[in-house]
Formats: C-alpha cells, sequence, structure tokens
C-alpha cells in the first residue's frame, strides 16, 4: 500500500493553521529564519517547500541567501544576531554546507530554544526528519493494526528495524531519536559486513542514502514495509527515492512513494516545532 505523505501532512497543517491563528490574536506570528548556503538544487527545492508550506498556515518565513565564500565566523555572526531577534521563533541552516564550514559548530550556535531542526545537543525539539518518520509509522500501525489499545510504542519495539544510512541530515537523526525511544535499530551502511543478510530480515527499513536501487525488491522479506528519506534526481529530471517502486510495491506490505512521501510530512513536522518554539517564546 501506497502511503499518501501528503495527506498526513495536510492533516497536521490545517491543526498549525488553528494554532497560528490563534497566537495571531496575540499579536505573535512565528517567524522561521532559513540560511542558505549557496544554491544547490536540491536545497533550494527543500527550502521553496518550506516557503509554501509556511506560507499557506500563515507563518513567516525568511531566507538568508549567502555566498559558498562565507567564512564560518560571518556565518556565525548571522546566527547570532538571529538568536537575538525576539521576533524569529526558528532557526534553520539548510544542510549541506560547504566544506570549509563545520557543522556541528553551527549547530552548537543556534539557541536551543530556536533550534527547530533539532541538531544541537540541548534543543528543544525533536530533529523534524524522525518526526515525520515515526508519525509514518504510526499511520502504518493505524492501517494494520486490529487491536481494540493504542499500543504503538510496543509495536514499533516488537518490530526489526533496519536503518540504510547513517547521515547526518537522515540516518543519524533517526536512530537517534529511535534510541531516546529504547528501540535500537539495525544500522546498515557501505561499510556494513553481509548488509542484505539485515535488510531480508527486516519488518521496517528506512533508506536514508539518496541513491537509485539503494534498496532492491529482492533484498526485502515479503510484507516488509519500506520509507524512503533519501532522494536523488534521476536521468529523467525528477526526484526518485532509495528504490523502484514498480519494482516493490508488490512485495512490501507498505512503502512511501516519492516524490509524496517522507518530504511533505518532514517540512510539516519542521512548521509543527516552529509553532510550539513560538508558544514557549510566550511563556
Amino acid at each position: 500500500m501506497k502511503i499518501d505523505g501528503a495527506g498526513i501532512a495536510n492533516t497536521i497543517l490545517e491543526e498549525l493553521k488553528v494554532k497560528v491563528n490563534n497566537l495571531g490574536n496575540k499579536n505573535i506570528i512565528p517567524h522561521l529564519a532559513v540560511i542558505l548556503v549557496g544554491n544547490e538544487p536540491s536545497s533550494v527545492s527543500y527550502v521553496t517547500q518550506k516557503e509554501i508550506r509556511g506560507e499557506s498556515i500563515g507563518v513567516k518565513v525568511s531566507v538568508k541567501n549567502i555566498s559558498t565564500n562565507i567564512i564560518q565566523t560571518r556565518l556565525l555572526e548571522t546566527i547570532d544576531s538571529l538568536n537575538s531577534d525576539r521576533n524569529v521563533h526558528g532557526i534553520i541552516v539548510q544542510r549541506p554546507l560547504p566544506q570549509s564550514i563545520d557543522p556541528n559548530a553551527i549547530s552548537l550556535a543556534i539557541n536551543p530554544e530556536k533550534d527547530v531542526d533539532g541538531f544541537h545537543p540541548e534543543s528543544k525539539f525533536q530533529p523534524p526528519i524522525a518526526l515525520a518518520v515515526l508519525n509514518i509509522l504510526e499511520k502504518i500501525y493505524d492501517f494494520s493494526s486490529n487491536a481494540d489499545e493504542h499500543n504503538f510504542s510496543g509495536w514499533l519495539a516488537s518490530k526489526k528495524i533496519a536503518i540504510v544510512g547513517k547521515g547526518e541530515t537522515g540516518g543519524k537523526p533517526i536512530a537517534d531519536t529511535f534510541g531516546k525511544m529504547d528501540i535500537k535499530p539495525e544500522i546498515v551502511d557501505s561499510k556494513t559486513p553481509n548488509s542484505q543478510n539485515l535488510t531480508t530480515k527486516a519488518d521496517i527499513i528506512i533508506s536514508a542514502v539518496g541513491k537509485a536501487n539503494t534498496i532492491k525488491h529482492d533484498t526485502i522479506k515479503s510484507g516488509a514495509m519500506l520509507i524512503s528519506v533519501g532522494l536523488h534526481k534521476g536521468e529523467d529530471g525528477k526526484l526518485h527515492g532509495d528504490y523502484d517502486e514498480e519494482k516493490i510495491k508488490n512485495v512490501a506490505s507498505f512503502y512511501t512513494p516519492t516524490p509524496g512521501g517522507v518530504g511533505p510530512v518532514n517540512v510539516a513536522m519542521l512548521l509543527k516545532n516552529l509553532v510550539k518554539a513560538a508558544e514557549i517564546s510566550m511563556s
């Protein structure tokens, strides 16, 4: 079954629109400041989606376009000025960053109360990508479970989970979030020995590589649940996920498509963190 990520996101956004309206009645407009270093196509696309979805629910999204030649100290100064701006509730620095910039230093520079991406170790927020994956898995649980009581956490803990890829914006924050839930997924990367043995046994495969055919139909078990976080641009110029949907759809019980899968939910969860940050600023 194909998971309708856009539909899930729209439900979240409709709920957020009500909260944003309530904040507006108190003269607070949630404001997300995005720092975009360079013009890498996928990063520009991600930022554009954040602007469009943010505008649709009434929040302000401002984008600071910065040259890839910027030195780290100047970038840190820009973050510091946003930290000090009381009208800014959330700050994100779009990844990936140029090699001359230390991503850890950037993460640590953002005020934890404004770190809606969840990269700072003391952030008030869980990473949106991890929240998106959990939200999708909970919808799968709701579709597939006949239990009278809602026990998503128990269901998830009972599953064998494989996360393919451990990048800073994909696999790592998802694995870290699962770890906080006392769930220990298998982490698979290019150096993992006998990696196919892990994916063929997994009930849930979360692929965050961004490469064509990372997950093949003959390396998953029948009924597996597939979530593609990774994206790549195909020869057709369109964005694709980590598996061929036509080949896996008759093997997997549930799968996310690309586009319209994890991406829209990821943006919705980012905006949910932003609205929460605006609410926190009132206290």
